[in-house]
């Protein structure tokens, strides 16, 4: 899918995926508290909300403690939303059953972040790839499930010989190829890759990188690519969805966000990204964020990014801003927005 034709996509597709105002948090006891001290409550995903359409990939950033992962966790039901709505299709998943979340599971799978954490250490290569086929089509005839790992083992760049090797005997990159073809073999609608590159040396990123926007292309996957590399999703992602502190604070196109970074979160971000041309990179102003991250059990009133903004007032205290725009290009801020 083309930048130019995100718009046309959204006007004449129904998502594939609709999260609306989704909030997960956590109860946390301090240390120190008695036993009938109320828990704190931690608010790690904060009413966001996003569409995701078949055959694109939504890139999501923002630094570490901002809820990137605990979002793809709740989408997956890995973790369960406090509040708000997540529908596959026309089916509603937040809340549903755990049977129902099953049968869900096979159409939304998960690349996790340490390729060989992931594995099971004492499960040959064949038995990791396998598994979900046993799970679901337990009808299955072994030679047929071992002719299914064979192909997909193929598809992701692995040898067939190697299928009764264990994840030890194999390097980083060949893990996390292990790990994507388990998560393609039961055919997904929707692929959500919780930083599957960081983890890599910066060639092997880029072979993963390529690997997953072949297969996409291949079986018309949608992708959600989560990732700290700003320059990973100006390559990979379609549309671009910023997160600080658990909310969403821009939402737009590739080129949008890119080109004209409106959020003075995602400013920053953006002014910290690494230029090809070595005079470019020694004249650019580097944008740096005066201090720390808020904690997550007792965010700033207002705008949550109001504490560390160069803009902020005593407005940005009293209001909290929603996400506002144009179709292709939405922004969370009360004195910066986007022209309609």
């Amino acid at each position: 899918m083309t930048l130019s034709n995100i718009s046309i996509v959204k006007e004449s597709q129904a998502p594939l995926l609709q999260v609306q105002d989704v909030h997960t948090t956590f109860n946390i006891k301090q240390k120190g508290t008695y036993f009938w001290q109320k828990p704190d409550t931690l608010k790690a995903v904060n009413g966001v909300s996003f569409e995701l359409f078949a055959g694109e990939t939504l890139g999501v950033v923002g630094e570490s403690g901002c809820g990137k992962s605990t979002l793809a966790r709740t989408i997956i039901g890995l973790v369960r939303a406090n509040a708000g709505s997540i529908k596959f299709g026309d089916e509603e998943i937040v809340g549903a059953s755990k049977k129902t979340m099953r049968i869900k599971r096979k159409d939304i799978q998960m690349i996790f972040q340490d390729p060989l954490a992931s594995l099971n250490p004492r499960m040959t290569v064949g038995d990791i790839i396998a598994e979900p086929l046993r799970t679901y089509y337990p009808e299955m005839k072994k030679s047929d499930v071992q002719d299914e790992v064979r192909t997909m083992m193929k598809k992701v760049g692995l040898l067939s010989n190697q299928i009764n090797r264990y994840p030890h005997e194999f390097s980083g990159g060949q893990c996390q190829r292990i790990g994507i073809a388990r998560a393609l073999i039961l055919k997904p609608k929707i692929i959500i890759c919780d930083e599957p590159v960081s983890a890599l040396d910066v060639s092997i990123q880029a072979q993963v990188i390529n690997l997953l926007q072949d297969i996409q292309q291949e079986m018309g996957l949608a992708l959600i690519f989560i990732a700290h590399d700003l320059s990973v999703i100006k390559h990979i992602a379609d549309r671009v969805l910023v997160m600080y502190l658990g909310h969403a604070v821009e939402l737009g196109i590739n080129e949008a966000v890119y080109g004209n970074p409106t959020h003075p979160y995602t400013q920053a971000l953006m002014s910290a990204v690494p230029l090809p041309d070595p005079i470019a990179e020694r004249n650019k102003v580097i944008q740096l964020l005066e201090g720390d991250l808020p904690s997550p059990i007792n965010p700033p009133s207002g705008c949550v990014f109001r504490t560390r903004c160069p803009i902020a007032d005593s407005e940005c205290a009293q209001i909290k801003p929603v996400l506002e725009g144009t179709l292709d290009h939405r922004v969370a801020c009360l004195k910066n927005k986007v022209e309609l």
